[in-house]
C-alpha cells in the first residue's frame, strides 16, 4: 500500500484514494473552506497548572460550546496520522483527512480534548501489528467532546450532548483506524457516556481508558468491601484511579500504594492509607500482606510475594508470574455511567499531568513525554481546534 499521505500542492500529483481515512480532492475556495471550519468554538477555560495535581471543581466544567450543525460539518479535518510503525517521528499533522463516516450505531463527536495512553505508543511502535487495524492510523483512544451527528439507530444521545469515551472497544484487536487525535471521531453508542458535569473536557478526556482498566482489574480480582490492596505505580494514570476506586467505590479496608518521593502526598490525598517510596523501600520487604496487588508498573514477580494466601495479582504490563494474571480492557460506556456519580460527587477525581495539557500542535511532544514513563496521572491534549 502506498503510505504517502494525500496532500494538495502545486508539486504533488493527485493520489488515488486507497483507504477511507485519507482523501485527496481539490481545495475548496478559501471562503467556503473557512465557513466549514467555523461554527464550533471551545469555550472551556484554560486549565492552570495549579489545577493539575487533582482536578475536581464544583462549578460547571464546560463553558458554552457552539456546536456545528450537520450542514457545517466539513468533509475533511486536521488529524495526527502515522503511515508506518516507528518512533514519535512517524507522527504527522495533516489537514486533509476525511471526517469519519457515521454508522447507524455511532455518533460523530467534535473532539474538544483527548488523552494519551501507553497502549497508544506501543501500538504506534508496531508491537500489536498482527491484530492492528490497517495503516494509516489516526491514533488516540480517549476522547471528550460534543455530539454533532447521530446515527439512525442511536437512542440515548443527541446532537449537543457533551460526552466522553474510550473510542475502541478492544484496545489491541482491530482498534479504530480513525481515533481521537483529530477534529472529529466516530464512536459507537455503547462506548459513550455523558461527561460528568463537574469536570471540564480536558479532565474528562483523561478518564475513560484508565478508569475502565482500573475498574475491570478490580472486578476481575473479585475485590470487595473489607479487602486490602497494594497499588504499584499509584501516581500513574491507572494507578491513581485504582486507589480511588478501591477506597471510595469498593470500600477497601486498607489501600497501600507505591510512588516516588515527590508523589507520596498525591497518593495519600487520593486515598492511600500507606504511601510507599519505591526509591527507598522494596515491596518484597513488607511484612504486611494484601488481598490484592494491582500491578500497573511491571513488577509481578515481586507483587506475588506480598499477597495473602489465596490473594490475587493483576498485572497490566511486564512478565506475568503465577498466580498473577493479565487482561486487556474492554471499553464499555456502562462502566463510565456507573462511575459518573462518584466523579460528580468528588469522590473520584481526574489526575492530569502538570506538564500539560499539551496543545494539539504538540502531540508529538506529548508522546515523547509519555514515553519517559514519568508522567503523573494522564497526559492530556487540549484544546483541539
Amino acid at each position: 500500500m502506498n503510505t504517502a499521505l494525500a496532500t494538495t500542492t502545486a508539486t504533488t500529483p493527485a493520489l488515488r484514494r486507497e483507504t477511507p481515512l485519507l482523501r485527496h480532492c481539490s481545495l475548496a475556495k478559501p471562503s467556503v473552506f473557512r465557513l466549514n471550519r467555523v461554527g464550533f468554538k471551545s469555550g472551556v477555560q484554560t486549565i492552570g497548572k495549579s489545577l493539575l495535581k487533582i482536578s475536581a471543581s464544583s462549578q460547571s466544567a464546560s463553558a458554552a460550546v457552539n456546536v456545528a450543525t450537520n450542514a457545517s460539518i466539513p468533509s475533511e479535518m486536521k488529524a495526527w496520522v502515522y503511515s508506518e510503525y516507528g518512533g514519535v517521528d512517524v507522527l504527522k499533522l495533516e489537514s486533509n483527512i476525511a471526517v469519519p463516516v457515521v454508522n447507524d450505531d455511532q455518533v460523530l463527536i467534535k473532539v474538544v480534548a483527548a488523552a494519551l495512553n501507553p497502549v497508544d505508543a506501543k501500538r504506534r511502535q508496531g508491537k500489536f501489528k498482527a491484530t492492528d487495524s490497517p495503516l494509516p492510523t489516526v491514533p488516540g483512544y480517549d476522547v471528550a467532546g460534543v455530539v454533532v451527528k447521530v446515527g439512525s439507530a442511536v437512542k440515548d444521545f443527541k446532537e449537543g450532548d457533551e460526552v466522553y469515551a474510550n473510542v475502541s472497544e478492544k484496545a489491541l484487536e482491530g482498534p479504530k483506524q480513525s481515533g481521537s487525535l483529530a477534529e472529529y471521531t466516530a464512536v459507537e453508542e455503547k462506548l459513550l457516556a455523558l461527561k460528568p458535569k463537574n469536570i471540564d473536557f480536558a479532565q474528562a478526556a483523561g478518564l475513560p481508558l484508565a478508569i475502565e482498566t482500573a475498574d475491570e482489574g478490580l472486578v476481575r480480582t473479585e475485590f470487595s468491601a473489607g479487602k486490602s490492596i497494594l497499588v504499584l505505580n499509584g501516581a500513574g494514570g491507572v494507578g491513581s484511579l485504582a486507589i480511588q476506586l478501591a477506597k471510595h467505590v469498593y470500600g477497601a479496608s486498607k489501600v497501600a500504594a507505591t510512588a516516588s518521593t515527590g508523589k507520596l502526598e498525591l497518593v495519600r490525598s487520593l486515598g492511600a492509607d500507606l504511601a510507599i517510596d519505591y526509591t527507598k523501600e522494596n515491596i518484597e520487604d513488607l511484612t504486611e500482606k494484601f488481598d490484592v496487588v494491582f500491578d500497573a508498573i511491571g513488577m509481578c514477580d515481586k507483587a506475588v510475594k506480598v499477597i495473602k494466601e489465596g490473594g490475587k495479582v493483576v498485572a497490566l504490563t511486564g512478565a506475568v508470574t503465577p498466580p498473577g494474571f493479565r487482561f486487556v480492557v474492554t471499553s464499555n460506556g456502562e462502566v463510565l455511567k456507573k462511575l459518573n456519580p462518584y466523579i460528580e460527587s468528588g469522590k473520584v477525581k481526574p489526575v492530569v499531568d502538570p506538564k500539560g495539557p499539551f496543545p494539539f500542535s504538540r502531540v508529538a511532544d506529548a508522546f515523547s513525554y509519555l514515553e519517559t514513563n514519568h508522567a503523573t496521572g494522564k497526559v492530556v491534549v487540549y484544546p483541539i481546534p
